[in-house]
């Protein structure tokens, strides 16, 4: 039988094409009409030439999976008909006449008839098979997003669930970051139920420009926040996380708007901690940033590439809003200036994964209250590394000062002697922190993870101001957070997983509380 494993992949192809179908057909019948009075325009021409050329790409794919198909049930119809012939042969050479009264002893279960097991599973896979392919054809059929504008959208996001139970005092139930000491209104444990972290986003695919292939990039979750409302937690407010347009070219690309930090690309694989990556404050840098960056790829060999990657982020400090509705400048902002980051990384495909390293750098510069200017920097590496076929390890460390805005320094980007006025002293806050993954892919359905990541400021900048105003604690000495989760898909759009979370955070004032989460997770991607 002929191997068809690139199907699922010329359907991923050509499954978004059904609307240049419709195009392909009015343009062909229009072709015996009256040539219009006017001559159309080279780009016209050339645009339908190309959905020309992928009708006929479509048509020919549709044909393609019409022939295996009616492979597939003729395979299996054959194999019916062994499989038949198989139970007849085991009747005995004298079958009985017509009418007959016979007496025959049944086969025992144990037994089993010779060769029936096999075809039986034979049939079996065929099936199945048969019927992944009808699905496949059918979902070309499914109603499209219909856009204002004549360029196809397309939709997708997560309805996730996720139940959590705690054991020890966190900051955040459903997806804590740090262990807190206890207190007297703060309970030791705790059980509850959460959606705020499904996501909603949307792609679109816009004309061709100065020969670069355009696309934007909405991404939203329900993490935002909660209404002022009675069982206001459970209503959680819409939170802009990506919006982002691209232009690209062959080897390069340039993108522009918020999107995630391109000088720390990996996170943990986790479905606990979508609204905050997994590890985030514990060693793994992030943040979604509005930016403009350029981006140019180097094939050296057949599968060997390198990237290099500069742009200019928002110069984000890890601050509260001053106000609900106005936006005064804030510290990095104050600054007149951006913050820059630059990234270079080189691929090459070991075990049928890639295998990546990565070196980056940033720069930040903060102007603070009554003029306290502060030079924010990083140096930073990441791995993902086939350790085997199913086997691999993927990570990420960084030295730097003043990183609040990227999660550094368990969210702080300076100290203060006390409240900030004219005499009070500041000190940017060095740290240093990284996180490891190893991942290990039992089946294609089936994936473990485990993780652990660390956070540690500098110890004597901390002790040094201990009692600086702020978001986060300003006597958080270190943040240490580990996960074991498993996910399992028994479909492409549906997942079950389940995660424990261990944390640990020093603290000048309570010690080294610990904390501990259990979560299940099921979600519907769509």
């Amino acid at each position: 039988m002929k191997q068809r494993n690139d199907l699922p992949g010329r359907i991923r192809k050509f499954g978004v094409m059904g609307v240049f179908l419709l195009v392909g057909n009015v343009y062909g019948g229009a072709q015996g009409a009256a040539p219009p009075t006017a001559q159309p325009t080279d780009a016209m021409s050339a645009a339908v030439r190309d959905l020309q050329e992928e009708v006929r790409e479509l048509r020919n794919a549709v044909v393609e999976l019409r022939s295996e198909a009616g492979e597939y049930r003729a395979e299996t119809e054959q194999l019916r008909r062994e499989l038949q012939a198989s139970r007849g042969s085991n009747m005995g050479p004298e079958a009985p006449a017509a009418g007959a009264a016979t007496v025959t002893e049944a086969p025992s279960p144990a037994q089993g008839v010779p060769g029936q097991d096999h075809l039986q599973d034979r049939v079996a896979a065929l099936e199945e098979s048969s019927q992944l392919l009808n699905t496949k054809i059918s979902d070309q059929y499914q109603t499209k997003i219909e856009a204002a504008s004549k360029y196809r959208i397309r939709l997708s996001g997560i309805v996730l669930l996720n139940v959590f139970s705690n054991h020890g005092s966190v900051d955040n139930q459903d997806f804590p970051t740090w262990a807190i000491g206890p207190g007297a209104n703060i309970s030791a444990r705790s059980l509850g139920a959460s959606l705020r972290q499904s996501e909603v986003g949307l792609e679109v695919f816009g004309p061709r420009l100065a020969g670069a292939r355009t696309t934007g990039n909405l991404q939203v979750d329900f993490s935002g926040g909660f209404t002022n409302t009675s069982d206001g937690v459970n209503l959680g407010l819409v939170r802009l996380r990506v919006a982002s347009l691209r232009m690209d070219w062959e080897n390069t690309s340039i993108i522009a708007g918020q999107d995630d930090a391109f000088i720390s690309p990996l996170s943990p694989t986790s479905f606990a901690s979508l609204a905050v990556p997994a590890l985030g404050y514990a060693g793994n840098l992030w943040g979604w940033i509005p930016q403009v960056r350029v981006e140019h790829r180097f094939n050296l060999s057949e599968g060997q590439s390198i990237t290099l990657q500069a742009g200019m982020m928002d110069n984000v400090t890890g601050e509260l809003p001053y106000a609900s509705f106005e936006r005064p400048a804030q510290a990095g902002e104050s600054s007149g200036q951006p913050a820059y980051g630059v990234r270079a990384s080189w691929t090459r495909s070991i075990f049928g994964m890639p295998l990546i390293l990565g070196t980056a750098g940033y720069y930040s510069r903060q102007n603070w209250v009554f003029n306290n200017h502060v030079d924010g920097w990083a140096g930073m590496t990441d791995w993902s590394v086939p350790l085997a076929r199913r086997v691999s390890l993927t990570g990420e460390f960084y030295r730097g000062r003043a990183l609040g805005g990227l999660g550094g320094g368990v969210g702080r980007s300076v100290l203060f002697s006390g409240n900030p006025n004219p005499y009070s002293q500041l000190q940017p806050l060095n740290s240093v922190g990284g996180w490891s993954q190893l991942k290990v892919r039992a089946s294609d359905k089936l994936e473990f993870n485990g993780a652990f990541g660390v956070d540690s400021p500098y110890a004597t900048d901390v002790r040094g101001y201990p009692l600086s105003p702020g978001y986060f604690p300003a006597a958080l000495l270190q943040n240490r957070s580990a996960l074991l989760n498993f996910i399992y898909r028994p479909r492409s759009d549906l997942l079950f997983s389940g995660e424990y979370r261990h944390l640990r955070t020093f603290d000048l004032d309570a010690g080294s509380p610990t904390a501990d989460q259990v979560n299940l997770m099921m979600g519907i991607l769509f």
